[in-house]
């Protein structure tokens, strides 16, 4: 065997494990279901999906909807706000919204409530918006 088909087999093998990799890391929630696989954009799979009652978002903080994907905030009394909960550092999904930021347990970005501006890197990127619908007590995805 020569250097050089030495050298391809290990980097066929390297982006083989690669790709397998990012697919691991693509997966859904921990529901075990695929039934929110549809990439957003779409206008299938998500529209109109109910999250919660306006009642159950704290004024000044937020809540987590993991097999979503999605946090919605409550910056000001009636004011409600919606973004990806996955984070735009490494993809982890954030974990709490307290003081007034959303907040990723793995490298420590943390992002307004208000707009998804990063408030502390290492992120760099602000969480992009994600569009809901509020009518009378309920928020739902739009």
């Amino acid at each position: 065997m020569t250097m050089s088909t030495t050298r391809r087999a290990v980097l066929a093998t390297g982006a083989a494990g690669t790709a397998a990799l990012l697919a691991g890391c693509g997966g859904g929630g921990d529901s075990g279901s695929d039934t929110n696989s549809t990439p957003r954009g779409t206008g299938t799979g998500r529209g109109g999906e109910a999250l919660a009652r306006t009642a159950d978002i704290p004024v000044g903080g937020g809540k987590i909807f993991k097999d979503q994907k999605v946090v919605v905030t409550q910056p000001q009394e009636g004011d409600f706000k919606a973004f990806s909960a996955v984070c735009t550092h490494r993809a982890c999904l954030v974990t709490t919204v307290e003081d007034g930021t959303i907040n990723c347990p793995c490298h420590g970005s943390k992002f307004s409530v208000t707009d998804g501006a990063v408030a502390h890197g290492p992120a760099q990127r602000p969480l992009p918006a994600e569009q809901i619908t509020v009518s009378g007590n309920s928020i739902r995805l739009a």
